[in-house]
């Protein structure tokens, strides 16, 4: 067994040998540009750890693993475009340096790159990744339009529930796919994927309570995030939909002000509203709730207990981390 961060220097040693063609130099730079600025490689490790979990690792949790790595970045060069993002792990975004054709179509190569790394992996388990992963991405898509949908919409008119449902789609899925591909390649029966599956879900929740706490809260040295980016385009986010529900009248009418008008101060406003509705307390409360949740499923998987250890190393960085 390895620990989750032998795991990621095993899967980047790897992946950082892949390289894009040389030409056009506009377009690859572009697709390069991403990769080259760090990220935590958390899906991919899912996969090595979905395998670990039942066999010893296997070459095609590292295809996958790729695929999986190059299809999340896809979606943050589209997404960043989308939400006219300047700043993605405290650099400037793909559209921001090469442009936003540059940008769609480099994220289009990285998702058509996908497949050749799927389609290297064994022919008996083949349909089934693919399938996996088909799905997976199909409501990672939908979870973005929904999230897209929801900016379109007053904060009242957005439900908790139905934000804890896109957040399912859009961050979610991934994380408990890439966990079931994992598993899938090493062997683990259906009840076992199932359960790797809620585990997964779950952790990706809590995750993005996380984050979301850490885009208002935290560094933005660390973080690699403006502070209050969110605030400031005024995004329903688990911390303003929880806002506005705990909020008294008088409060809630400063909020909803705050971001009718934008002064020059408004994140730290929003910021000490948030403190004085105690949402900050609320979010490290949720986040413990949904963590709760994802150790129930990891429990009922039927391996030894020592082989669930790096996902408890994996749950333990990813909900306490600064960045």
């Amino acid at each position: 067994m390895h620990s989750f961060k032998e795991l990621i220097a095993q899967f980047s040693q790897q992946f950082d040998q892949w390289h894009f063609p040389g030409e056009p130099k506009h377009l690859y730079n572009a697709a390069s540009h991403i990769l080259g600025i760090g990220g935590k490689r958390i899906r991919p490790v899912l996969c090595l750890m979905g395998n670990e979990l039942f066999e010893d690792l296997h070459q095609d949790a590292f295809h996958v693993g790729n695929a999986v790595e190059l299809f999340h970045n896809f979606t943050l060069i589209h997404d960043d475009i989308m939400d006219k993002a300047p700043i993605r792990r405290g650099q400037p975004t793909v559209h921001m340096v090469y442009g936003d054709t540059a940008a769609i179509l480099a994220g289009d190569v990285m998702l058509i790159n996908v497949y050749e790394h799927l389609n290297k992996v064994q022919a008996r388990y083949k349909q089934k990744i693919i399938s996996v992963f088909n799905k997976a991405a199909i409501e990672v898509c939908e979870g973005q339009q929904i999230d897209m949908d929801f900016e379109k919409m007053e904060p009242e008119q957005v439900q908790y529930d139905d934000y804890v449902r896109m957040i399912g789609l859009k961050t979610s899925v991934l994380l408990a796919a890439s966990l079931q591909l994992g598993a899938i390649i090493g062997g683990g029966s259906e009840g076992n994927q199932d359960h790797i599956y809620s585990f997964g879900k779950n952790i990706g929740i809590a995750f993005q309570i996380q984050d979301d706490f850490l885009d208002a809260f935290g560094d933005p040295d660390k973080f690699g995030k403006q502070q209050g980016g969110d605030i400031l385009v005024n995004k329903k986010t688990f911390l303003l939909l929880k806002a506005l529900e705990l909020c008294n009248a008088a409060q809630r009418a400063e909020l909803k002000k705050l971001m009718e008008t934008s002064p020059d101060d408004k994140v730290s406003r929003v910021l000490d509203l948030f403190r004085t509705c105690k949402v900050d307390e609320w979010a490290e409360k949720e986040k413990e709730r949904f963590q709760q949740k994802a150790f129930a499923s990891l429990e009922d998987i039927a391996v030894l207990s020592a082989r669930k250890k790096p996902l408890m190393e994996l749950a333990d960085f990813l909900l306490n981390r600064q960045q």
